[in-house]
């Protein structure tokens, strides 16, 4: 699928609000200044790296899945469609034609294979979008999860596909994959078939937690791992358990980023710390020169 020097990164840490856009957007910044980088947003139900990089976003293709569209002409009230339907978004009561509740549908169509009348067949809902733009080097891929839709891991994996595509097309020497928080489908369909896992977290107890929880999946998927501590400075005691932690479970620590006001106001002004200040531009290579040498 791919040339072997392509590289897939994806940035990661459990809690939200710890800083995976911060560093997913200077990593690819500076990785775009040797090579063609794509940066993928997927956290499709608040993707914002787009707002990091002062992008605007310009739509690319709209996200659908199938869901069955039911002919009550045909239907001979079996009940099967229902009980095919692990979601339940198909009710029956007998002697009557099932009622679809569109909103728990998640377009497996096991009800069309079920049904033996043919009495169901298939059509396409919106359930999101994916925009791009570029800044020289850097692509941005963004998707996002149509409001009130559930889909949220679905629509990660188709993404995750079409910047597949998109790196073909466009000769893409390394793709940095900006998941949302948690551990569920969406952060799944963000870590798997990737080359490495940076997982940011934070010098606080709930961001160890959640961490803990991340670096279990990423095992679970025989992943290469390594730590970012950002705000490290916030904490000392708790960034040297986060540090003790990881020699102990032998989990790279690929550096650290203080708590700095530079960050923060760079951040409302829409720059790039790594634009504006060496020591950064110095910390986030490092990052990813480690990154590099352990794969």
């Amino acid at each position: 699928m791919f040339a072997m020097e392509t590289i897939r990164i994806t940035i990661s840490g459990g809690k939200g609000g710890i800083g995976k856009s911060l560093v997913a957007a200077n990593l690819a910044f500076l990785s775009a200044q040797t090579k063609k980088t794509l940066l993928v947003d997927c956290d499709t139900e608040c993707p914002n790296d787009h707002v990091v990089l002062d992008l605007k976003l310009i739509r690319e293709k709209n996200l659908s899945q199938p869901i069955p569209k039911f002919d009550s002409s045909k239907c001979i009230q079996c009940g099967k469609c229902a009980r095919a339907c692990k979601q339940e978004a198909i009710v029956f009561i007998k002697d009557k034609n099932p009622a679809f509740i569109k909103d728990l549908c998640i377009g497996c169509m096991a009800c069309k294979i079920s049904c033996p009348v043919q009495a169901i067949s298939e059509k396409k809902k919106e359930i999101g979008k994916i925009y791009k733009n570029k800044i020289n080097n850097l692509h941005l891929l963004t998707g996002e999860l149509k409001i009130g839709e559930l889909a949220s891991g679905e629509i990660v994996s188709k993404v995750r596909t079409y910047a597949d595509e998109y790196t073909q097309k466009n000769k893409i020497k390394t793709i940095l994959i900006d998941s949302a928080a948690g551990i569920g489908c969406p952060v799944i369909a963000s870590i798997k078939n990737t080359d490495f896992v940076i997982a940011v977290t934070e010098p606080t107890p709930a961001a160890f937690y959640d961490l803990k929880r991340l670096l279990f999946l990423a095992d679970n998927f025989n992943l290469k791992r390594g730590l970012v501590i950002n705000k490290s400075t916030l904490n000392l005691d708790y960034t040297k358990k986060l540090k003790k932690f990881a020699n102990k479970n032998n989990i790279l620590i690929l550096g650290e980023i203080p708590y700095d006001q530079e960050i923060v106001n760079s951040m409302v002004k829409q720059k790039l710390i790594v634009e504006i200040n060496k020591k950064y531009k110095e910390t986030f290579q490092k990052i990813l020169n480690e990154i590099y040498k352990h794969l």
